[in-house]
């Protein structure tokens, strides 16, 4: 173990001797409240956290605001959207169920964080509640809640994540092109991918296949 490894609940209080907010006890209930349920409705995207037999997941989610349905106090609905058919937080939902969520809303500091038991519903009534651009989604994950809180806006102030004047230029970071043609390159048992094609027909297929 390197030097400096912190191994031990006491090393890690060591670290953090301050006492808890109190504030940071009390936001976090085991429901969605009025609150939580405007917070969530004013979300386009949240990141799902998974556990599988592989190990964890982070899966982005997103769509039109209040695309998360809160059906109840202590039940959300999140519909399925095409995507690459991985279908990595799926399986790892049939493995382990618990789940963790967190919102975001643009322009507004704070983020929510939803902690739960998913399970998958194929149920086409269930199913035609989320039709768009005339799409069903494949399945609808239904959370039972068990935790939310919302948290504190340092990690977007920090981030400046709202602020369009720190957009990065996308020609300074690889595009998604770049990134397959390198990786195939390097691997003798797969033809070497043509990344410049690829990159020129991604916009297009995006949102011909959004839904």
């Amino acid at each position: 173990m390197p030097a400096h490894t912190v191994t031990s609940p006491e090393q890690l209080a060591a670290l953090y001797p301050n006492p808890v907010a109190p504030a940071s006890v009390h936001k976090e209930i085991d429901h969605v409240d009025g609150n939580y349920a405007a917070l969530i409705a004013a979300s386009p995207f949240f990141v799902l956290a998974t556990n599988g037999p592989e190990g964890l997941d982070c899966s982005p989610r997103g769509d039109q605001p209040g695309f998360v349905t809160v059906r109840d106090a202590k039940t959300l609905l999140i519909p399925d959207r095409k995507g690459n058919n991985r279908l990595d937080s799926l399986k790892n939902i049939l493995f382990d169920p618990r789940i963790g969520m967190l919102f975001l809303i643009p322009g507004y500091g704070e983020t929510l964080r939803v902690n739960g038991v998913a399970s998958l519903s194929d149920d086409p009534e269930l199913r035609g509640r989320f039709e768009m651009a005339g799409k069903l989604p494949a399945c609808v994950i239904v959370v039972a809640v068990e935790s939310v809180y919302f948290q504190c806006s340092r990690a977007i102030v920090r981030a400046e994540l709202w602020n369009a004047e720190r957009h990065v230029d996308r020609s300074t970071v690889p595009s998604a092109g770049t990134i397959l043609r390198d990786i195939t390159a390097r691997n003798a048992a797969v033809e070497t991918f043509d990344g410049e094609a690829y990159d020129r027909a991604l916009p297009e297929r995006v949102r011909a296949t959004l839904y």
